[in-house]
């Protein structure tokens, strides 16, 4: 009885943490997609706001605002905005008339006031009203931001040049190039070696030798990225920029050799596996035929763990694809599009990164965005190796 209960309650405790992961995952994956394509359908308001700046009480068409610090929204359509506030002994007024067909955001709105004021503007779609005063920290201020009308997605993929902050450009197209860049190389350069170590651990080093590796690399492993970062950014980086007599040594190779590096853990640990779990009835069929011993690892053991192999290096490049801490430390983060591996390049992971803690309104949402397509890109590409190790157990 109490074994039959036991089974059943752990049946029932297992369905509901398995119900809620699936559920919570799900919730996670909904709202990142929901905040990625939504700077694509809507605009980042709806119609223009106004923020006052040492402003105690402000009249806006009418309606007064006492000790107001968020948002003063004005309806959608609003032809002409009027703001009066008193000031010494008189009253400063700002009359903003607004052209709602004009697309131009520096052109949208024209500004009248009874007195002397300074207008900037600091960034696009944001004027910035100011009335001078004994100091700038005195200033009374009003800041005008325009609504952003949905971004193109065309222009957020292809775009070559990335500017969130005064032009409000978000071009991904180089740091999309970065980050192919930086795993493809670390690909290259790391899964030949990777597969020859393990098989070389598999196939022809003894078992205590080959426990002691096994043990090290697995440690390997573990390491945290930023220490594989730092790493690279006192060996790999002067090397590199030694070597090849740069001026600075952070760019696409020392990202390369770092990922490479990276991977090679994952990449041996996995495909060793594999390779050890091919029966031993298949090596000595071949070598009964009068394979060697390199001809039996090479022709018959390797293809015969090809799936295990394929996983690990599904793993390897899922890693070298996220990679964060390592890339901002070696890469060099400069947002352009090049293919000199000598060049500092700029990854999606490093973008969303450095810029997620001073984000906000359209920008925020287009790391969000960045966040999908690096989704999008690690399925693609992990969907392609699925395909073509279908192939490879097809034509075996």
């Amino acid at each position: 009885m109490n074994r039959k209960f036991t089974d059943v309650f752990f049946k029932h405790l297992f369905s509901t943490v398995a119900l809620f992961s699936v559920l919570a995952l799900g919730a996670i994956l909904l709202f990142v997609f929901a905040q990625g394509t939504m700077p694509f359908f809507t605009s980042t308001a709806s119609g223009i706001r106004l923020v006052a700046q040492r402003i105690d009480e402000l009249t806006v068409n009418g309606k007064l605002y006492i000790d107001h610090h968020t948002f003063i929204d004005i309806p959608k359509n609003t032809g002409s905005i009027s703001i009066r506030f008193p000031a010494g002994d008189g009253e400063e007024s700002l009359d903003i008339f607004v052209d709602n067909n004009e697309k131009d955001p520096e052109k949208k709105i024209k500004l009248t006031s009874n007195g002397e004021v300074k207008v900037t503007y600091p960034e696009s779609y944001v004027y910035t009203v100011s009335w001078p005063a004994a100091i700038a920290a005195l200033e009374k201020r009003i800041h005008i931001i325009l609504p952003e009308p949905p971004y193109s997605f065309g222009k957020f993929l292809t775009g070559i040049e990335w500017h969130p902050s005064r032009d409000k450009v978000f071009g991904i197209f180089p740091m999309i190039a970065g980050t192919l860049a930086a795993s493809f190389g670390a690909i290259l350069l790391g899964v030949p070696i990777a597969l020859l170590c393990a098989l070389f651990m598999a196939e022809f080093l003894l078992p205590k030798p080959a426990s002691v590796i096994r043990a090290g690399i697995e440690l390997l492993a573990g390491i945290p990225s930023v220490v594989y970062g730092f790493f690279g950014l006192m060996v790999i980086v002067p090397f590199v920029k030694n070597t090849f007599n740069v001026p600075s040594g952070n760019t696409l190779l020392s990202a390369i050799i770092v990922l490479a590096l990276m991977i090679l853990p994952t990449v041996i640990t996995i495909a060793e596996t594999s390779l050890r779990a091919v029966p031993l009835a298949v090596r000595e069929a071949s070598l009964s035929l009068g394979a060697s011993k390199m001809q039996t690892a090479w022709r018959v053991v390797l293809p015969h763990a090809n799936s295990g192999v394929i996983a690990g290096i599904i793993l390897g490049i899922s890693r070298a694809v996220g990679e964060t801490m390592a890339v901002i430390l070696v890469a060099g983060n400069s947002p352009q599009l090049t293919i000199n591996p000598l060049a500092s390049v700029r990854t999606l992971t490093s973008t969303i990164a450095m810029e997620m803690g001073y984000a906000s309104g359209r920008h925020s949402e287009m790391l969000f965005s960045i966040g999908v397509t690096l989704f999008a890109i690690i399925l693609i590409l992990n969907s392609f190796i699925l395909w073509f190790r279908r192939r490879m157990e097809q034509e075996l």
